[in-house]
């Protein structure tokens, strides 16, 4: 009876193995697994970074133009390059005079934006978080209703609802005052849409329930249960809306006539504009001063809140 042996099983070499150091000069190499990408580096891509340089020249040049601008006089703004310092630097002298230019009107102005900005963002922002709130969390009849109105209102440019909104507010004789400008900026439907979309995946449904078996009451579970849950999303609605309500120039174009009620924009267009009046002063070092001014509190804005309104875009972007 002969004994049968089983064939000897050899290991196959791994595909990222070196070949031996005694291998023959003619043997063929081993394929060599291809380095895989790191969960944990990010790639990359030099036609992006390209855009991205771009970009942020596109961004940066205007900026830089206008702080090299606000340092000159108004005679260097004349004789000097755009993009380099005259002889002479003004830029304190420009800021002092665009404070106490025409009786200090520039000071007037920037309360009035600041006016505007308190209560026509704060209250745009507290009436987004509202509807959010009750959008998300709530049902009730009509809802696909409101939500198909919400959409086609954030598709809907502002510019488009001036003139409707002139020939509305000069019937009720609220022209050429600060409710003119105030009350269509506490409409917000991209804030509204925003804290809804925020609403949804920030607040679970189990924690309300929770907090409504406990006793609390609506009114309740919203302000000590949600609305530090909101606290990202609000901040960013915050922000646009008051970017929107600072840089708001054609809505008080329509609705004011009074130079004391208007918002730094449409002061800072009128200072521009007496260059091209008879007998107007050339005050372009004190245009170009103040629109520097008028950039530092968006930008100041922007820097201290960046990482709550970089959180509340990304909300809702990971399904768990």
């Amino acid at each position: 009876m002969s004994s049968t042996s089983s064939p000897a099983t050899t290991a196959s070499p791994s595909p990222s193995a070196a070949p031996p150091a005694d291998a023959a000069p003619g043997a063929p190499r081993l394929r060599t697994r291809r380095r895989q990408h790191s969960p944990g580096r990010p790639r990359r891509s030099v036609l992006l970074t390209v855009l991205t340089g771009l970009v942020l020249v596109y961004t940066l040049v205007p900026l830089v133009w206008l702080l090299i601008s606000a340092t000159k006089t108004q005679q260097g703004l004349a004789d000097s390059s755009g993009l380099w310092f005259a002889d002479e630097f003004a830029l304190w002298d420009n800021i002092s005079q665009t404070f106490t230019y025409n009786d200090g009107i520039f000071t007037r102005w920037l309360l009035n934006t600041l006016l505007y900005v308190v209560l026509g963002a704060g209250g745009a922002t507290f009436l987004a978080i509202l509807g959010g709130y009750a959008l998300a969390k709530f049902d009730f009849p009509g809802k696909r209703g409101v939500f198909a109105v919400v959409i086609g209102a954030v598709a809907v440019p502002g510019t488009a609802l001036a003139v409707p909104t002139f020939l509305m507010f000069s019937k009720m004789g609220l022209t050429d005052t600060p409710w003119a400008v105030i009350i269509p900026s506490l409409v917000s439907p991209f804030g509204l849409y925003l804290m809804w979309v925020f609403a949804t995946e920030a607040i679970p449904t189990e924690l309300l329930e929770a907090a409504r078996i406990d006793g609390a009451g609506e009114v309740r579970t919203f302000f000590q249960v949600a609305l530090p849950l909101l606290a990202p999303g609000i901040v960013t609605v915050l922000l646009f809306t008051t970017v929107a309500t600072w840089n708001n120039y054609f809505l008080p174009l329509i609705m004011l006539k009074d130079p004391d009620w208007y918002p730094l924009t449409l002061g800072l267009s009128a200072w521009n504009s007496q260059a091209e009046t008879i007998g107007g002063d050339v005050i372009f070092n004190l245009v170009i001063t103040g629109s520097l001014l008028t950039i530092v509190p968006l930008i100041v804005a922007f820097l201290l809140l960046q990482k709550y309104w970089q959180s509340g875009l990304a909300a809702g972007s990971v399904k768990e």
